[in-house]
């Protein structure tokens, strides 16, 4: 790559950095972007998207190259390399619950992961059944189906996992994929919002909820997406390190890249030395490997105070932020339009089924708060771990039960599982075909429907919920 090519990209970048100001300037003024609940990183690709070469070409017009559009593609399956790989990096398992909590509640964590992940295995098979079902009316693709789980349960910045994956694996449709997979993402997100929404007004009212009676107000906060109130606004993490020595962000930044950088040498190793199925893991699997035991010896040495949580999540949250805008901007319109039916379908069948899933086993599983530990699964099922935490704000409003604590201790250990099955569910169609995907995908499903009603009879018994 010449210097040229570095500045060109740097150039490219900075169009996608004024798209995403634009994106949450958009937010914070329009009523029914704030309604719909809408990332801003989605409103600027989107806006991208609509003024590139594939609608209306203005930004050809001002003289923007057509190449950063391929760029800009290509940016989503790099950039979540780094963000699986920060997964592990500042994970404590171990976290004591909120004062004054019961401490049989934290219990809650084990059905409710089980719950979590079996949903996600759900909708992997209901989106490969969508594929059986249509496969007679369009040229699939073998993964087609899969966009429906990476969406709803992966959001938008897993949607470059689906394409970096299949791009590795040299099939010509990835960014087909991608789309269809970003597509499905905002389906999910404003669907499940709305969903949730109803969910709550209907537990509200008919005295489902442990401290609302009537369905709260959604913060401004959430609404608009920045606070005013200086003296309001979160701190955004420790600092680790000093900066005469290192930034901690950079700190944190460097342990990423390493990850990183570690997983792409095992994998030319494994390709060199031709070892079977390691040859065929994806990068992002590798980078979450090596974090995992990047973190081991930094807890080993008990030098883990130099790592916090929150700075590691800002970072990779910032680079999600623009693999989603990208994504969205460089999204084959005329490929994921031809294919709008069958998404439509198994977005709507995923909606009931995630939903169904999620009410009935919490009811039955889960003891104390059940609702708000639901409600909050229901928006990392259906879009990102912060939708979660605005449901259970709705319901929740100043945050006085646990919930919040299961509930982020779960997402996390979902989170590690769904990324670990994630690369068996995008190979598996394309070597031993889409029908013995579902199989596999509705196995692990009813395993994991067993362990969550063993857990929850383990940890409390017969639990009786409103």
């Amino acid at each position: 790559m010449t210097s040229a090519m570095l500045t060109d990209l740097l150039k490219s970048l900075g169009l996608l950095g004024g798209a995403l100001m634009v994106g949450v300037f958009l937010r914070s003024k329009l009523g029914f972007l704030q309604k719909t609940f809408i990332p801003a990183s989605v409103i600027g690709g989107f806006l991208l998207l609509l003024l590139g070469p594939q609608v209306f070409n203005v930004t050809g017009k001002l003289g923007v190259p057509t190449e950063w559009y391929s760029y800009y593609s290509m940016i989503p399956g790099i950039l979540i390399v780094p963000v699986v790989a920060g997964v592990p990096l500042g994970l404590r398992l171990n976290r004591k619950g909120s004062e004054g909590m019961d401490s049989g509640f934290i219990k809650n964590v084990f059905p409710l992961f089980f719950i979590g992940l079996g949903v996600s295995m759900t909708q992997f098979a209901v989106g490969y059944l969508v594929h059986l079902l249509f496969q007679g009316s369009y040229n699939f693709y073998n993964q087609f189906g899969i966009e429906l789980a990476i969406g709803f349960v992966g959001g938008h910045g897993t949607a470059g996992t689906l394409g970096n994956t299949l791009k590795e694996l040299n099939l010509p449709y990835w960014e087909t994929a991608q789309g269809v997979a970003t597509t499905t993402a905002t389906f999910g997100i404003v669907g499940g919002i709305l969903i949730g929404i109803a969910l709550i007004n209907w537990a509200a009212r008919s005295g489902r909820t442990a401290l609302l009676n009537k369905p709260a107000d959604i913060p401004a906060v959430f609404l608009r997406g920045y606070e005013r109130d200086v003296t309001k606004q979160h701190s955004m993490g420790r600092e680790t390190t000093q900066s005469s020595s290192v930034d901690a962000l950079a700190f944190h930044t460097a342990l990423i890249f390493l990850a990183c950088g570690l997983a792409y040498l095992c994998i030319k190793g494994a390709k060199a030395a031709n070892i079977p199925v390691l040859k065929s893991i994806s990068v992002w699997a590798y980078g979450m490997v090596c974090m995992f035991v990047i973190w081991g010896i930094i807890c080993r040495l008990k030098i883990d105070y130099l790592v916090d949580g929150a700075v590691k999540s800002h970072i990779t949250g910032s680079f999600t932020e623009f693999a989603v805008t990208g994504a969205v901007a460089s999204l084959p319109i005329k490929a994921v339009a031809t294919y709008i039916l069958p998404i439509v379908v198994m977005c709507f069948i995923g909606y009931i089924v995630t939903t169904l899933w999620l009410v009935w086993l919490s009811k039955k599983l889960l003891k104390g708060y059940w609702f708000e530990q639901m409600i909050g699964t229901l928006g990392m099922a259906t879009g990102v771990f912060i939708t979660g935490v605005m449901l259970l704000r709705i319901c929740d409003p100043d945050l006085k039960s646990p919930a919040l604590t299961t509930y982020s201790l779960s997402y996390t250990a979902t989170s590690i599982a769904y990324f670990a099955l994630l690369n068996l569910f995008i190979t598996l169609p394309e070597t031993s075909g889409v029908l013995m995907t579902v199989i596999v995908a509705c196995g692990i499903s009813l395993a994991c429907l067993v362990a969550a009603i063993i857990s929850g009879r383990l940890c409390f018994g017969k639990v009786e919920n409103p």
